[in-house]
């Protein structure tokens, strides 16, 4: 299903003329653009690549109310202003992946899945993170039979169906609220007794038609062809019920997208990038923006924050 999702149109995105640029950003997220338009801006010749759509995480959100300066802003209005900015300030962008990367050599030196070779002598890890999964039974079976990741992409295909929202946090409490404008019943599932989401929305979600299932945990996903139910546990009781619903939307944390670093930078013990106040991570002239970050907060201004700061102290490699 999530292959169906809205695609920002980037047909008309420059092409990289060559191989050698100061600046290398990997990935094409809030933090990414933010991190090219500074480099732009400061002159420096960059080049910013993106194995899919540039936008990252903010396509997967239907309206963004905590960006300053937009009382509200979809995912791709907003997708596009930063992309369209940092065009304006001479970014190149190659929907290649990074595939190998050598950040001790100077300059650093990165190679694409078409097999090119770039050099850039200072590089920007952008890369973000993926969702989590449960890891029970039935998850990866039902996978685009009902089990999806991204309301935006897959809540269509729930219209006037019933469906769980499976987490606490702002993603969870968003997306369910989506859900609710599509789907006939929304449930949301908690393994906690209280939201983490911030206040705001979860005032929405009290007022809304969503329900609550607290301290319980799914595990288990069944169904034929499709998702029919999920059996839940109460973790305070131990109680097992069987909840019958047509699709489950799972928002339960992050993994970091950093296998191909880890052989250079250091990680915390969930694997997110450690990095000093300026961004720069263990290696010179490496720095770390956005959600693949360790950082208390994970937000569009806080992803673009990490690039402007990022940019700011890389000049020195330029003097």
């Amino acid at each position: 299903m999530i292959d169906k999702m809205p695609l920002f149109n980037l047909s008309n995105v420059s092409k990289p003329a060559e191989l050698n640029y100061d600046v290398a950003v990997i990935g094409a997220g809030p933090g990414g653009l933010s991190a090219a338009i500074y480099a732009g801006r400061a002159g420096l010749k960059t080049i910013v690549f993106e194995k899919s759509t540039e936008g990252g995480q903010i396509l997967l959100t239907d309206m963004i109310e905590d960006y300053p300066g937009f009382t509200s802003i979809s995912g791709n209005a907003l997708a596009d202003n930063f992309l369209s900015h940092a065009k304006t300030f001479g970014a190149n962008f190659a929907n290649e992946e990074i595939v190998e990367v050598d950040l001790e050599s100077n300059p650093k030196k990165l190679k694409t899945d078409l097999g090119n070779e770039y050099l850039a002598k200072v590089v920007v890890i952008a890369t973000g993170s993926n969702p989590k999964k449960l890891g029970v039974k039935g998850e990866n079976e039902f996978m685009n039979k009902g089990v999806s990741y991204c309301a935006v992409c897959d809540g269509s295909f729930f219209k006037n169906k019933k469906v769980i929202v499976v987490g606490g946090g702002d993603s969870a409490v968003e997306e369910g609220l989506y859900m609710t404008k599509i789907a006939s019943e929304v449930t949301l599932i908690h393994r906690r007794d209280k939201l983490r989401a911030q206040k705001i929305a979860q005032d929405r979600a009290f007022k809304s038609k969503m329900k609550f299932i607290w301290n319980t945990v799914v595990t288990e996903i069944g169904g034929t062809k499709n998702v029919e139910y999920v059996m839940l546990k109460n973790v305070q009781t131990g109680e097992i019920t069987k909840h019958e619903t047509d699709g489950v939307f799972i928002y339960v944390g992050l993994i970091p997208n950093v296998e191909i670093f880890k052989k250079y930078i250091k990680t915390d013990e969930n694997g997110f990038v450690l990095a000093d106040e300026h961004m720069e991570t263990n290696v010179k002239g490496v720095y770390v923006v956005g959600d693949i970050r360790k950082t208390p907060l994970r937000q569009i201004v806080t992803a673009a924050a990490d690039g402007a700061i990022a940019v700011i102290d890389m000049t020195k490699y330029f003097d």
